[in-house]
C-alpha cells in the first residue's frame, strides 16, 4: 500500500500554485503533494481515528459493497456513504462498480503531511 503525500497550505496559496501550474510557470516535482487541504484541522476531519480504522477494515476485509461494510463496522449505510463519497474525493478511497454493487477500495492507509 502507497503513502499518500498530503500538502496544508492556505486557500489563496493553493490557488497561486494552481494557476501557476495551468500557465506552466511551476512543474510538480514527483514528491510533491498532490492532495491539500488548507488547515490540520479540516484534515484531522477527514482523517479522523475513526475514519483511519474504516480505511484498516476496507483494506483488510475487502467488502465487496457498501452495505457489506456497513454491517461490518456497524455504522449506518447512508452515513458510510457520505464518508466514503469525502474520502474518495481526496483520493484516499476509490468506490469501484461492480455488477449491481459499489465496492470500496483503499488507495492508501499511511500519509505523509507537508505543511
Amino acid at each position: 500500500m502507497k503513502s499518500l503525500v498530503i500538502g496544508i497550505m492556505p486557500q489563496e496559496r493553493i490557488r497561486e500554485r494552481m494557476l501557476a501550474i495551468a500557465k506552466g510557470e511551476h512543474k510538480p516535482k514527483a514528491t510533491e503533494p498532490r492532495i491539500w487541504f488548507t488547515s490540520m484541522r479540516s484534515l484531522a476531519e477527514v482523517l479522523s481515528d475513526e475514519n483511519r480504522a474504516l480505511l484498516k477494515v476496507i483494506r483488510d476485509a475487502q467488502p465487496h459493497s457498501i452495505s457489506s461494510l456497513a454491517h461490518m463496522t456497524g455504522r449506518k449505510p447512508g452515513n458510510l456513504s457520505r464518508t466514503l463519497k469525502t474520502m474518495s474525493n481526496y483520493g484516499f478511497v476509490e468506490m469501484r462498480r461492480e455488477n449491481q454493487h459499489v465496492r470500496p477500495v483503499v488507495k492508501a492507509t499511511e500519509f505523509r503531511i507537508v505543511v
